[in-house]
């Protein structure tokens, strides 16, 4: 296994049924010792959890880190806000697109890439209901001819 191997620990599924992802980056996350721990186990939940600019700054906000099982009263609490590392540059991109064009960030997955916890966002706009409404048609169209393919290709063979 390489040294920028990726092993995905925790995605949030539901970004890209909820927005229209225009943007990806990559950032590292400001841990605790026992963060690391639970997160390197999965133990990883995304959900409504956002990410917010403030004071050039970038950090996580409502992501659910579980106690270590194994840690004691140094253990760490579950829903703090966590820094994100991002270089100036994105941070003042990402500044820039959420206040002129009124445009979120999303955090889409946490992965190991080597030694080191990882976390990928997305710069997303929010879907309307029509939006999703249409995406599951799209999906439901592509299932069907996936499948009429398939029992064609059945059909030749037999």
């Amino acid at each position: 296994m390489s040294a920028a191997a990726t092993r995905p620990l925790a995605s949030n599924r539901k970004a890209s049924h909820d927005y229209h992802l225009l943007e990806r980056f990559e950032a590292g996350l400001a841990l605790t010792g026992t963060e690391v721990k639970a997160a390197r186990m999965g133990r990883v939940q995304l959900k409504d959890s956002f990410v917010e600019v403030r004071e050039g700054e970038a950090y996580l906000v409502g992501a659910h880190i579980s106690p270590y099982s194994h840690g004691n009263r140094e253990n760490h609490d579950p829903e703090r806000t966590r820094k994100l590392l991002l270089t100036r540059r994105e941070i003042d991109r990402l500044q820039g697109k959420l206040v002129s064009k009124g445009l979120t960030v999303v955090p889409l997955e946490v992965y190991l890439k080597g030694n080191r916890i990882k976390l990928a966002i997305a710069l997303a706009e929010g879907k309307k209901q029509f939006d999703k409404r249409q995406a599951e048609r799209d999906r439901e169209h592509d299932r069907e001819m996936r499948d009429a393919f398939a029992r064609a290709q059945k059909g030749k063979a037999g």
